[in-house]
């Protein structure tokens, strides 16, 4: 006889003592898959035809998957687990009853059971294993924001944010001074379930001012056995900032810069030097240059030395 109806199935059923009863543990990261193992001890061939298969959860009382004698393939009763939750049937063959569920959300984070009953013994129930999944995700890196500029307040803020972790976080302030814990009576930390179910917080540190004020914000994950921990230095009293330029000259290009200059300065000269001495020889020699003449060249000589000047100048 078929049963149409899992859940009236289970209803009835589930009471029943399990030659088999198991409990297992295992942790999950946000996004990834993991396997819920439900393995019968006795690793020989299973006749599928002969047994119903079920995964199910209590809080709320779900089923998750399931497999029928006479099935080609498991079913599924919520959507939720319509293309997260695999069974493998040769896998099934071998009595590994075990569960791949995929991109693990915060909400999965419960105890889901794996009953399996046998046909021939009068559906008697040959294996039970509750497996409770534990879901974990990384916290960003905090971001602390430290007090900007002089003030004249009494007090210095401090704030620290993190954002998609899981489970809920544990905030700690520390004095980078000597590693201690700072009081909490001087934090005010917020916690929050953003739209993927995910935990962001923000905490506030106040202090009194005092010179070169060090501290570190630490969000603690216990389920991964993390701590992450920035430190944060207060800027100087005084304020100031340095200079920055749009593009620093390296070293290298203002060594080849001063060379090049250099070079034209020479040629510029020499060739000053020529045109000077090619005017007298002609004076010399007899010709006549005139006063014009000899006082173009003394001028173009001046010009030339005044250009090189310029260029070396503004190198």
């Amino acid at each position: 006889m078929r049963l149409r109806s899992p859940g009236l199935f289970l209803l009835l059923l589930s009471g029943l003592q399990a030659d088999i009863q198991k409990k297992e543990e295992v942790q999950g990261i946000v996004g990834s898959s993991v396997e819920l193992n439900c393995v019968y001890p006795e690793g020989s061939s299973f006749d599928l035809n002969d047994f119903y298969i079920y995964w199910q959860t209590a809080m709320p009382e779900t089923v998750v998957t399931y497999y029928l004698p006479g099935n080609t393939s498991p079913r599924y009763k919520d959507n939720r687990y319509q293309h997260r939750a695999q069974l493998s049937l040769d896998s099934m063959e071998q009595g590994n009853f075990s569960l791949r569920l995929y991109n693990i959300t915060p909400q999965d984070e419960q105890t889901f059971h794996c009953l399996v009953f046998q046909k021939s013994l009068e559906l008697k129930k040959v294996l039970q294993v509750n497996v409770t999944l534990h879901v974990a995700a990384n916290y960003s890196i905090p971001v602390v924001s430290n007090p900007i500029g002089p003030s004249e307040d009494e007090e210095l803020t401090f704030m620290c944010k993190s954002t998609n972790g899981y489970p809920r976080p544990n905030v700690y302030w520390i004095n980078q001074t000597d590693n201690s814990l700072l009081d909490e009576a001087l934090q005010n930390s917020t916690v929050s379930v953003n739209e993927h179910g995910l935990y962001d917080v923000v905490s506030t540190l106040r202090v009194r001012r005092a010179p070169d004020v060090n501290v570190k914000c630490c969000i603690e994950n216990v389920l991964l056995h993390q701590n992450l921990t920035v430190s944060s230095q207060t800027e100087p009293s005084s304020g100031t900032k340095d200079k920055i330029t749009d593009k620093p000259a390296r070293p290298q290009e203002k060594n080849t810069t001063v060379f090049i200059v250099f070079g034209i300065l020479c040629v510029l000269v020499a060739v000053a030097v020529a045109a000077g001495w090619f005017y007298r020889n002609r004076r010399s020699s007899g010709s006549y240059i005139g006063i014009r003449q000899d006082s173009w060249c003394r001028l173009s000589m001046l010009i030339l030395l005044g250009w090189a000047l310029c260029l070396f100048k503004h190198s």
